[in-house]
């Protein structure tokens, strides 16, 4: 052992002893560091950088106390491939404890972390969880909802950080804080808010105008004023022995010029077209479509509704009104979204009009209503035909994916031109309710009203028959039936043995029966989407996914679990779906709700809702496998503070791989929409959207 030792050049008792000096190095320098940080003064220069008269004297110490290791390391103190193992012993050690971690993570909620995050990660994700602000680089500091400003003459000791590096133009005097910046409201403005003294955001044209000065000004001292100009956050300044700190009526935007364009659409009315298939009033559409084209928005979005097109015969395609649509946006040098509306329209949020599916579907519903969805007490939903016929031959000879692909192709060879000129940039295939891949669980017309859990829509008798060929290949013939503790269209998580807080959802039944209900959706996406990229073959196709953001904040997810997406706290139940749509090159149509617009529809706090983390979680879900994202709002949206919320996440600032969204189709084109203001907000909004800087002229 002694030769061992003699050949690294020392011994294991001159190791200990080397290492005992270092440690008592090491404390004396920590004591004399806080001494001279307690003794050094803190300067504050005009654009609110903070440092210390002691750096300079820091940076030399440092260096001295680098000459004399340096020196010193004549003889090698330690012994390299030992420390080597130390070092490996401690990165499994490490790895364990992060592990642990990242597997009691979601029993707590979703902190959308990927399968090897490291231990910043989870730190970056609990900080956000508690309401501080994470910048990329891993500045962090809180929101400004966890403190308020203080008044006039209370002294506040302003936070530093050595994590960025600012230039330092100017110095004054040694002085103290006055005040602090006051609080904003979007999200957009935390990543702007200077609660570090060293954080200083990008200019932007904004600066410049005039228009957008304030006047307010606090003062600590003796009355006088002082003009404020557009600063980001409070500034300090010095005007005649007294502190003055500025505080701006309102934070500028964050800057859109150099970002990605993203494409703009506006969705066109339900009604465009009537049920005689003819186009509605095609003089004052064209009217409307021009002023769009002028502020330069890329085109529309309609809906193909399959029981206008297809009302009366299988295979009887009536095509003529959107012959003329097609025709008027390609005058327009416009592009076109298409969706394959296989649902019907009405009784639903936002729905106008009132489309049911074709005649003769209806006609072989009376006579077997197994074809629609039904809850558990037999209510049949008519909104849409049920997955369980995908592959039944119930519609007079032809099974429900075969009626889809006879549409789809029928559609393709019509309007053939339009794809060879690049009119018809994305094909939108409806998959269920609304258009989305979703179960139809939360129905208005069978009394359902936010924020209800939903039913369970699997007990008519071609998927309950699936049900039970599942139990019995597990073995479990007593599963073959629907949760029977899952309450009502309007019971919460808490008020049903299912969904409850170590409720049956997380049993061995449920974890089986919501696998299988869950699969049924997965697979019915697959073999429509499979026949689409058939029959669309060379364009763009997509799929749409709800937004079922209440009960998000529970540990079953309750409202999710009716709709199809298995994902409760514990497990990730969109990474399914975004395998499906991948293997298919579809992209993604995720409808996002607004938190600036739902709570103007009402205070729904106690839903436990998260429109945002639902948003993260299933944009992350995308992204993490390369798949394209569009969105489009769930509700109107017509006011500023809607269209940042729109921006900053079509363009997230702190993503690191820059992703953004591939398309934005805005809801909807109307009278509203036209008004003066509103179209103002709107064309400001295209703008910064297309990465352009812009005045604010109209404030």
């Amino acid at each position: 052992m002694s030769t061992e030792m003699h050949r690294f050049g020392t011994c294991e008792e001159d190791d200990e002893d080397t290492g005992m000096d270092l440690q008592e190095e090491d404390h004396d320098d920590d004591d004399d560091d806080e001494e001279k940080n307690n003794s050094t003064p803190l300067m504050v220069g005009v654009d609110g950088v903070l440092a210390s008269s002691g750096n300079n004297n820091r940076i030399q110490q440092h260096q001295q106390f680098q000459e004399q290791t340096s020196s010193q390391a004549g003889s090698p103190r330690c012994r390299p491939i030992e420390e080597k193992e130390r070092t490996k012993i401690r990165e499994r050690q490490r790895r364990a404890v992060t592990a642990k971690i990242l597997a009691g993570l979601p029993r707590h909620g979703n902190y959308n972390l990927r399968v090897r995050a490291d231990i910043n990660d989870v730190i970056a994700a609990l900080a956000r969880e508690a309401g501080w602000v994470v910048l990329r680089d891993g500045t962090t500091f809180p929101s400004v909802s966890q403190g308020t400003r203080p008044a006039g003459g209370t002294s506040t000791t302003p936070m530093t950080s050595t994590s960025a590096h600012v230039p330092m133009q100017q110095q004054t005097p040694p002085a103290t804080l006055g005040g602090i910046c006051s609080g904003y409201k979007s999200s957009m403005e935390y990543n702007a808010c200077p609660t570090k003294g060293v954080f200083v955001p990008t200019s932007s044209l904004y600066d410049a105008s005039s228009s957008a000065r304030s006047h307010m000004s606090a003062m600590v001292g003796d009355g006088g004023a002082a003009e404020i100009h557009p600063l980001i956050g409070g500034s300090m300044d010095t005007v005649d022995s007294k502190k003055v700190i500025d505080v701006p009526q309102k934070l500028q935007e964050r800057h859109f010029a150099g970002t990605p364009c993203v494409p703009v659409y506006v969705m066109l009315p339900l009604g465009v077209i009537n049920m005689k298939c003819e186009l509605n009033d095609p003089d004052a559409l064209a009217k409307q479509l021009r002023v769009l084209k002028s502020v330069n928005v890329d085109g529309v979005m309609v809906d193909c509704w399959w029981g206008i097109v297809e009302a009366h015969a299988p295979q009887e395609y009536n095509w003529n009104g959107y012959k003329r649509l097609f025709q008027i946006v390609r005058e327009l040098k416009l592009k076109l979204q298409v969706v394959m509306s296989f649902h019907a329209c009405g009784g639903n949020v936002g729905d106008d009009v009132c489309i049911p599916l074709p005649h003769w579907v209806a006609e072989i519903g009376r006579s077997n209503p197994d074809i629609f969805f039904s809850d558990r007490e037999g209510r049949r939903n008519p909104e849409c035909l049920s997955w369980g016929i995908d592959k039944e031959r119930v519609l007079r000879g032809r099974t429900a994916v075969e009626d889809y692909f006879d549409y789809m192709r029928s559609f393709r060879v019509e309007f053939d031109e339009f794809f060879e000129d690049g009119i018809i940039s994305m094909i939108e295939v409806g998959l269920g309710p609304c258009g989305e891949l979703r179960y139809p669980s939360n129905p208005v017309k069978h009394g359902w009203r936010y924020p209800g859990v939903g039913e369970f829509q699997c007990y008519d008798q071609i998927l309950l028959k699936s049900l039970r060929k599942a139990a019995e290949a597990r073995g479990h013939s007593f599963w073959t039936r629907g949760p029977d503790n899952a309450g009502s269209y309007n019971s919460g998580p808490h008020e049903t043995g299912f969904f409850c807080d170590g409720g049956d959802y997380d049993g061995y039944y449920g974890r089986f029966f919501l696998s299988w209900y869950s699969q049924v959706l997965v697979d019915h996406g697959d073999r429509v989407l499979s026949l689409a990229k058939l029959a669309f073959e060379g364009t763009c196709i997509a799929a749409k996914l709800s937004g079922i953001h209440w009960w998000y904040n529970s540990a079953s997810h309750a409202a999710e679990l009716t709709a199809g997406y298995y994902n409760p706290c514990n497990r990730d139940g969109y990474a399914a779906v975004m395998a499906m749509l991948k293997n298919h090159g579809a992209a993604v149509n995720f409808m996002y709700a607004e938190w600036s617009v739902l709570d103007q529809h009402g205070d729904f706090s106690e839903a436990l809702a998260d429109p945002e983390a639902l948003a993260w979680q299933v944009l992350n879900a995308a992204w993490d496998v390369c798949i394209p994202v569009a969105s489009e709002n769930a509700l109107p949206c017509h006011d500023r503070e809607g269209y940042n919320n729109i921006l900053e996440r079509a363009k997230p600032l702190n993503d690191p791989d820059a992703r953004h969204f591939c398309a934005y189709t805005y809801l909807r084109l109307g009278p509203l929409l036209m008004e003066t203001q509103i179209f103002v907000e709107f064309e400001r909004f295209v703008n910064r959207i297309y990465r352009e800087a812009v005045l604010d002229l109209h404030s």
